[in-house]
Parts: structure tokens; C-alpha cells; sequence
């Protein structure tokens, strides 16, 4: 494939002048129908499109994948219908146009932009098989990727097997370069046209080649990357964009101990991935000997599937499902597991930040629960807390988005429980004594943490003593975990 270098910007001005963006579909095609599509169902959207004009016509051409009149597609396309024909984006027949690729409408970062994919598969039950170099759009996991990474102004971000381009665009908003690289030179040269289509070329850099080999002896200070992660035997027909051709989780493995050396200092490194939880052993501790000591690392397991629906899934993911050898596939995949002792796979976050030799905070959080969304400024904030001091001078102020719920029955004196409950963030929540929410709540910036401990001693009459030495690390708990941070002066 070549793109002619004026193509990706009179098709943007096409899409733009018709209003092809995101708000303006989902109000066209309504709820209903904007729901449906999301299932693959594309009959109340056609029921919504066939008023004539330039957005209705790109809303069936492009997202319901079914064929418009020649003339429609030239009044919706001013100009260019053969010449995306030539370029393989739509394909002409006999007064009908048809899709050969995906261009989507897509918002991020408060943006208008547009999205060139592989054709989505599986539409109203149709074939779900896709070819071995499919180029795979904007789906649930490269927008729980972009929620996740930090959009902090940075200098230099790599999108490390950038697929179409989804990330490279996001990084592109706050990052000075951006290097995007894949083995699937389709997927690169969707890239490119996806980079000049939203007018970021200048920014993003475009490279072949295998994870980090693209990018030998060079620092970045933001990775991100939704890399190939489905565990399997690593035998069989590979789909480029979800199977790494390593066996179970090396591919995770390899690129969470390969990029500190990447990083530069103070860098991140956000992961989207999946891990083998092993029986009778911890999935943690299985995971942290991966991290480098030069970095603190966020673990986040969202999600864990037993192998049985991991195996359906994926053979589903791939159109296996009810072909001649799909019960062979099922069974031999389920055999592996179980010879690897594979009890089930985690689905989850890896976010590493390069602070130096000696780091030593490691939290492996099971989180399965309601987060805020993006959660990139919770991880960030993370990232922050290892500066904070939780020593008995450290003068610290309550967040303002905790809250204090009390359970007890009605007219008691004293509650039965109380909880300290995050509204933002990861939402955290923990069970306090009565000293802790005191504590809690007269963190207002003013007294030190120890003057407001000796307070509540007081209060309740217990040695203060006592009270600073059984506290003091629950005042850590309360930082690292971010009901507490630092107070500004």
C-alpha cells in the first residue's frame, strides 16, 4: 500500500465537512441503534440511515459495511472516491460502492478524530474469521489502555506495537516525539495514514520492526503499549494483532523486564496484559520478580477467568467457534493449561516507574471493583506518593473526594463500623477505628501527624506513646493507599 501524500487530508476534510464525527453519529443513529452496533447489529441503524445524506451515507458505507449508491458515496467523498478505491480504503462495482476498510469516528483527549481499521468482522452473525495480519480498531482494550496512560506533558513516548494507531494519537496530544512501531506492515501503514488523516505526522515516527528492536539504545519517558497478550501454547495459526508466537505469558514477562533499560529516569512504563496464575502459588508473587529494582511498580488485576472460558473466548475472538476442528482446538489448548499447572489468567494493568536504584514500592492490588475512569490520574497520583512523608512531623490533609460512612442501629451513641470511602480514583475503601477516622479527620494541613495522634490519646485517655507507635504506619497505609497526601505550603 502507498498513500498519496494529499489523500489523508481531502478525506479529512470530506469527513469533516459531512460532520462524520463521533457525537454526531451516535446522535444520528440514537441510542437504540448506536447500542446495537456495539453488538455487531447493524438492521436499526440502516432503519436509521436512509434519509441521503453525506453523514447517513457515511455512517452505511463505513460503520454498517453495507454498499451505497455510486452518487451518494461522490456527494459524501467529493473527489476521491477513485481515488480510495485505488488505495484499497472502498472498492466500486456497478453504480455501488462497498468498504474494504474501517474509517471510524473517534474522541479523545476532547478531539475529533477518525480511525482507519480492518473491516469489523462477525457483523449481523456473519463470518468471523479474520485474516492473520488483521489490523484490529478501536476496541474495549485500546480504550482501557488509553484511559490508563498518564497524559502528563511528556518529551519522548513510544506506542510499542501500535496496531492502527489508536495510542500514537492519544500520545501524539502531550508528547514532544512519539515512536510507534509493529511487525504488521499493514498495521504500519495504517499508522501512517491514521497520522497524517488527523494531522500528527510531523509528530509521530513510524517503525518495523519486533517490540523494542526498533528502538535499540533509546530512552523514552512514557511507554505504552496493548501488546499481542493471549497465553496459549504458541503453536497453530498466529493473529498478529492478539498472539505473540511465545508460549503462555513470556511475551508480558519480556517486555515488563526489557523496558526499565528503555525508561528514561522518572519515565513510565503502562502495560495492558494478561498473566498465568498458577495453582497453589500467589499471582503476585509470581509477577514481581519480572519488575527491575530500579523501578516502583502498580499492578492491577481487574479481571481472572478460569481457563475453560479464557480457551472460549479467544476461539471465539478468532471465528473458531462451531468450525470442523474446534472441539480438537478447545481440547488441546485446555490441555496445555493443565500441564502448565495453569489455574487461571489474569487480566489486568502493569504500570513501572523508573525512580532509581533501591525502589521498593510494589503493590499487587485484586482489584475487581468500580474504578473512575480514565484512571491514568490515580495512577499518577500513585506515583506521587512515595515523596509524601508519614512521619510523626509530616502535616497531611485528607483528599476531598473521601467520605465517612457510619453503620449502627438508629440512636446509638457510638457506630458499629466505620468506613473512609473514596468517591474518585480507584475508590478504595477501609474499615476505620475510632482513632484512625479521628485521625483521619483532623488531617487538615495545620498540626503534624503527631501532635494530632497525642490529641486523640488524650482524648480517649491512652498512652500517646502507644497510640503514635500503633498509628504511625496506619498513617502510611492511609498515604500509600491515597485518603492522605501531603498538605501544601
Amino acid at each position: 500500500m502507498s498513500t498519496p501524500t494529499d489523500l489523508p487530508a481531502r478525506l479529512r476534510a470530506a469527513l469533516t465537512v459531512a460532520g462524520f464525527t463521533y457525537d454526531a453519529v451516535a446522535e444520528l443513529l440514537g441510542s437504540r441503534a448506536h447500542d446495537a452496533l456495539a453488538r455487531n447489529e447493524t438492521t436499526p441503524g440502516l432503519r436509521r440511515t436512509g434519509g441521503g445524506t453525506a453523514l447517513e451515507t457515511l455512517v452505511r458505507l463505513f460503520l454498517l459495511q453495507t454498499t451505497v449508491p455510486a452518487e451518494a458515496a461522490e456527494r459524501a467523498l467529493p473527489g476521491l472516491v477513485d481515488r480510495m478505491a485505488a488505495e484499497g480504503l472502498i472498492e466500486q462495482s456497478v453504480g455501488e460502492v462497498a468498504a474494504r476498510l474501517d474509517v471510524r469516528p473517534y474522541q479523545a483527549d476532547g478531539r475529533d478524530l477518525w480511525v482507519v481499521s480492518d473491516l469489523t468482522p462477525g457483523l449481523d452473525g456473519g463470518p468471523q474469521r479474520v485474516g492473520a495480519d488483521h489490523v484490529l480498531g478501536i476496541s474495549p482494550a485500546s480504550t482501557s489502555l488509553a484511559q490508563l496512560t498518564i497524559r502528563e506533558p511528556v518529551g519522548r513516548a513510544l506506542d510499542l506495537g501500535t496496531g492502527c494507531g489508536v495510542q500514537a494519537l492519544h500520545l501524539a496530544t502531550h508528547a514532544g516525539e512519539v515512536v510507534a512501531t509493529d511487525v504488521n506492515r499493514r498495521a504500519l501503514w495504517m499508522t501512517r495514514f491514521n497520522a497524517a488523516l488527523n494531522e500528527v505526522s510531523a509528530t509521530v515516527d513510524v517503525r518495523d520492526g519486533s517490540y523494542f528492536d526498533p528502538v535499540a539504545g533509546e530512552r523514552f519517558d512514557l511507554i505504552a503499549t496493548n501488546p499481542p497478550f493471549v497465553i496459549s501454547p504458541g503453536t497453530g495459526e498466529r493473529l498478529v494483532y492478539r498472539d505473540s508466537g511465545l508460549p503462555g505469558d513470556r511475551v508480558v514477562e519480556d517486555i515488563v523486564r526489557t523496558a526499565p533499560s528503555h525508561l528514561a529516569d522518572g519515565g513510565w512504563c503502562q502495560v495492558l496484559a494478561n498473566w498465568v496464575v498458577t495453582e497453589g502459588r500467589p499471582w503476585e508473587e509470581r509477577l514481581a520478580p519480572w519488575v527491575a529494582d530500579d523501578c516502583d511498580a502498580l499492578v492491577v488485576q481487574r479481571e481472572l477467568l478460569d481457563p475453560a472460558a479464557y480457551v472460549e473466548l479467544w476461539l471465539k475472538d478468532a471465528g473458531q467457534h462451531g468450525a470442523a476442528d474446534y472441539l480438537v482446538r478447545y481440547d488441546t489448548w485446555l490441555s496445555w493449561f493443565e500441564e502448565q499447572g495453569v489455574e487461571a489468567i489474569g487480566f489486568g494493568w502493569i504500570n513501572l516507574h523508573r525512580v532509581g536504584e533501591g525502589a521498593a514500592r510494589r503493590a499487587f492490588l485484586d482489584w475487581p471493583y468500580d474504578v473512575e475512569q480514565p484512571i491514568a490520574p490515580a495512577v499518577a497520583d500513585w506515583g506521587r506518593v512515595g515523596q509524601v512523608p508519614t512521619d510523626a512531623d509530616a502535616r497531611l490533609v485528607v483528599r476531598e473526594d473521601v467520605r465517612q460512612e457510619t453503620v449502627g442501629p438508629v440512636g446509638a451513641e457510638d457506630p458499629e463500623t466505620i468506613v473512609l470511602r473514596q468517591q474518585r480514583g480507584f475508590r478504595r475503601a477501609r474499615q476505620a477505628d475510632t482513632v484512625e477516622a479521628a485521625l483521619v479527620g483532623a488531617c487538615d494541613g495545620e498540626l503534624s501527624v503527631g501532635r494530632i495522634l497525642d490529641a486523640v490519646a488524650q482524648l480517649l485517655d491512652r498512652d500517646a506513646a502507644e497510640v503514635r507507635a500503633g498509628y504511625l504506619p496506619v498513617v502510611a497505609e492511609l498515604v500509600e493507599e491515597g485518603f492522605l497526601t501531603e498538605a501544601r505550603r
